[in-house]
């Protein structure tokens, strides 16, 4: 079987897998609605790692750094169902519905639900697009992902403020964020974002802080855990390069060893 990834309505996202495999991406940039078929994914944020199995229902919030991989179960696929909730959309919603604003969220970035079967209905009634594309029009798209949010508002009353809060992150301690984040591999621009800057305040800040430019601050960071990593925990250059911010393997080899002075594996 091909590892697959089909996408429809531009929002709703199908992923069947036969072997591990990490994601490309660590931002969620929007609101995540999603359902494992099969298999479990290991998420990693900065406060460890979270294993969620078949049959979890859960909800991310947007602007969240966290690393995922995918592990196929007994059956030997991976499975899942998201469908992303983006402002565009919820602010719509809110405008149709004339939705009270929303109070400042400040709860969970990431909610289990317990087993529910209208929401196990509604994720079982996506699976037929996914074999009849031509069937996923625009006002289909619309009216699913209204039903999502009308079944998130149901199931918890709560979860009303969690998306329609939409204030954008603000000024935080960038020293503190930095280092209990480093190791995501996302553009300037993401932290800039997420610490409530803009990218040239981002790096008037962080260099004001750190002395140093955030591009050179973060590969020395990384460099540094990485040669902890494998020098104290025994950890494999292999295992460790994605784990710290890297993209690729050879690329970490050649600048470990250019600041090193020896290559990662003779560590």
């Amino acid at each position: 079987m091909e590892n697959k990834s089909h996408v429809l309505f531009n929002n709703l996202m199908y992923s069947c897998v036969d072997k591990k495999q990490r994601a490309n991406e660590s931002f969620v940039p929007e609101h995540a609605f999603g359902y494992i078929i099969s298999g479990e994914t290991h998420q990693k944020t900065n406060e460890g790692t979270r294993i969620f199995s078949a049959g979890t229902v859960g909800v991310v919030r947007r602007n969240q750094l966290v690393k995922t991989e995918k592990i196929p179960g007994l059956d030997g696929e991976f499975k899942s169902i998201n469908i992303f909730l983006d402002q565009a959309f919820l602010r719509r919603y809110s405008a149709e519905h004339k939705l009270a604003p929303a109070k400042p969220y400040s709860g969970e970035s990431i909610h289990l639900l317990q087993p529910d079967p209208f929401i196990k209905g509604y994720f079982d009634s996506l699976m037929p697009y996914f074999d009849h594309p031509e069937r996923a029009t625009d006002n289909m798209a619309e009216l699913k992902t209204k039903e999502a949010v009308d079944l998130l508002l149901n199931f918890n009353p709560d979860f009303y403020d969690f998306l329609f809060d939409f204030s954008e992150p603000y000024k935080i301690d960038l020293e503190a964020y930095m280092n209990q984040n480093f190791m995501f591999n996302v553009p300037a621009a993401q932290f800039a974002k997420l610490t409530g800057r803009s990218l040239a305040s981002f790096k008037r800040d962080f260099e004001k802080i750190f002395r140093i430019s955030p591009g050179q601050w973060l590969q020395q960071k990384r460099l540094n855990e990485a040669y902890y990593l494998i020098r104290e925990k025994g950890q494999k250059p292999s295992e460790v390069y994605l784990d710290v911010g890297f993209e690729n393997l050879s690329h970490f080899s050649y600048t470990f060893k250019k600041t090193f002075g020896i290559a990662p594996s003779r560590v």
